[in-house]
């Protein structure tokens, strides 16, 4: 029915459903909802709220957009172009990544992804490209991302030998704000093409822009079709339809409400064949949400399990296309809500419905925001993170190293050490429990003896994103969350830094960070650069533990010099030893 596919199904507790309830009736009288239509900041903090709602106005016809977007791509395959990266970080990458895995390839070019500085990453995504039939598409809003300038200086260096001065420039494309330097830059240069963003729609809220679209069109979907579908979500949630019969305001509501309540781990629980849809709401629920010590951490990836071995902090979501539903997550999601937990499942009739989805989820996170007394646009500890980052970058561009503190406990394995860090006050003080002469393991034990009810342990890795690292770490994953009952997160850097780095710096102090960092075997220099990548890579990682320690965090790092996998696997051993040895 029309209400199956606008609200789904919503089980929630009488005390949160009540609360909701009235909420909504206050978003009707108080005009809360026709506010937000009319941008008005004093929704929220009152700051600039209104500069960043330009996401509210999905094109208004989609066939002009979708008409740019194949005649662009038509020119590629008559041009024998056989491959597309795109160069970019955070919200210029997560949602062309979800669209990538959902929809695959329905054409004959290849679209491809590269987010990350590990120089491992960057050697083998480049062995595996044939630079003469490849176009890049350098995609950032602000055309000054770090990452993102320095992927495309390194890879117009290795595609002006191949093809020639004359022609090279006719391979990059961008997607930037109009008047931003990559946007002079592809001016200057005579780029491919240029799609302009729209600069009242922030990074996270660009899935419907060209930022989210071109990568669409070129794997070969229909783009009029997306926003047909999230132009259908939109008109839903105008003020027609107002508090409950509001599907983004509903959905807004309950995040927000539940957050308030305690109920701060939204849960997510989707279909394989949505895969990456649960990153994307990841990166916009967890960079708008935390700040002021308050926020909502998604948890993406985590097995559901029995409702007696969660305690009162979970919201679930479940998501699934039509005809593959999962008969054992939908009997543990009823057991879940049957058991009082707040549980929400949509219903996915199309692939295409993640135009609407993707509407929906941005309405109601900027409801939620509203609930929460927070600005759902900013990002005010990334961006502290970045100008750190400069900084330590520009003394490794100057010759000087950036200065590191030495492991307080190193541990051998075959081919190498790990190495622990424990910087900041909670280092220092963690280090006093330890015993005289104390192993790795009595760290490890004595970090995670620190998980209480409530909290959340992160597992972040500054590693190359290959599938044999990815197993151990769930692995870490699983054996932490099964021996201390918390819900866990995992994120791969320096990529997540632009998703869930700003709900760790600046959201609630209930987390437990254990990170992972390597000696890079081979590094890759930036050109025109005095530094590498490698080094990008380690001020990136010291720019933030600067920040999580400085808010005083509860942070460890171990760090692998050696081979990485049997390093890991080291870890892995000595995680064991130390969950088997807690209380």
């Amino acid at each position: 029915t029309k209400d199956m596919e606008l609200f789904g199904v919503m089980d929630l507790p009488d005390e949160l459903d009540a609360e909701i309830t009235a909420a909504a009736t206050e978003w009707e009288t108080d005009a809360l909802l026709g506010r937000v239509w009319f941008r008005d900041s004093d929704v929220w903090t009152g700051h600039d709220e209104s500069r960043w709602l330009g996401w509210l106005d999905v094109p208004e016809d989609p066939t002009v957009v979708a008409a740019r977007l194949k005649a662009f791509r038509e020119q590629l395959t008559k041009d024998s172009i056989r491959c597309v990266v795109l160069l970019g970080m955070g919200g210029s990458t997560l949602f062309p990544d979800m669209i990538r895995q959902v929809f695959e390839a329905k054409g004959d070019i290849e679209f491809r992804i590269l987010d990350s500085t590990d120089p491992a990453q960057i050697r083998t995504f480049e062995s595996t490209i044939d630079l003469e039939h490849t176009v890049f598409v350098v995609s950032s809003k602000s055309g000054t991302t770090l990452e993102t300038r320095m992927f495309y200086e390194y890879f117009m260096s290795r595609m002006e030998p191949v093809l020639g001065a004359d022609v090279v420039s006719s391979r990059f494309c961008v997607v930037t704000d109009a008047g931003s330097e990559l946007d002079q830059l592809a001016g200057a240069k005579c780029f491919r093409a240029v799609f302009h963003g729209d600069a009242a729609v922030g990074g996270r809220y660009s899935a419907l822009t060209y930022f989210g679209m071109l990568p669409a069109a070129i794997i070969g979907c229909d783009v009029e079709r997306l926003l047909t579908r999230a132009r259908s979500m939109a008109d839903a949630c105008r003020p027609a339809n107002s508090g409950c019969e509001n599907p983004g305001v509903r959905l807004g509501l309950i995040l927000g409400h539940a957050a308030k309540a305690g109920r701060n781990k939204l849960t997510l629980a989707i279909s394989p064949s949505l895969k990456g849809f649960g990153d994307w709401i990841e990166q916009l629920v967890a960079e708008s949400t935390g700040k002021t010590c308050n926020g909502l951490i998604p948890v993406v990836g985590e097995n559901l399990s029995n409702p007696d071995v969660y305690g009162n902090d979970r919201i679930f979501v479940g998501i699934a296309i039509s005809g593959e539903t999962n008969s054992e997550t939908d009997a543990t999601l009823e057991k879940l809500a049957a058991a009082g937990h707040p549980v929400v499942r949509f219903l996915l009739e199309s692939p295409y419905d993640l135009g609407a989805e993707c509407f929906r989820w941005e309405f109601a996170t900027a409801v939620a925001g509203a609930v929460m007394g927070i600005h759902p646009f900013n990002q005010p500890d990334v961006e502290g993170t970045k100008l750190i980052t400069r900084k330590m970058v520009e003394q490794y561009g100057a010759g000087r190293s950036v200065a590191t503190q030495s492991p307080v406990i190193k541990h051998a394995y075959d081919s190498g050490e790990v190495g622990l860090h424990a910087p900041g006050v909670y280092g220092r003080g963690l280090v006093r429990l330890l015993p005289d002469e104390p192993t790795m393991t009595d760290a490890l034990r004595a970090h995670l003896s620190q998980v209480r009810t409530g909290d959340y342990v992160a597992l972040l890795a500054y590693l190359e994103w290959c599938e044999p690292y990815r197993r151990i770490v769930e692995k870490l994953r699983q054996g932490i969350r099964a021996s201390t009952g918390v819900a866990t997160t995992v994120g791969f850097g320096p990529r997540f830094l632009h998703s869930t780095g700003q709900i760790h710096k600046g959201g609630p102090q209930n987390g437990l960070y254990l990170v992972f960092s390597c000696a890079d075997v081979v590094d890759v220099q930036v050109p025109g650069e005095a530094y590498s990548f490698g080094q990008l890579k380690a001020a990136q990682l010291l720019a933030d533990e600067d920040m999580l320690t400085r808010r005083k965090r509860r942070y460890l790092r171990l760090h692998v010099d050696g081979d990485v996998g049997d390093g890991l696997t080291a870890c892995s051993g000595l995680f064991d030893e130390a969950l088997d040895q807690l209380d």
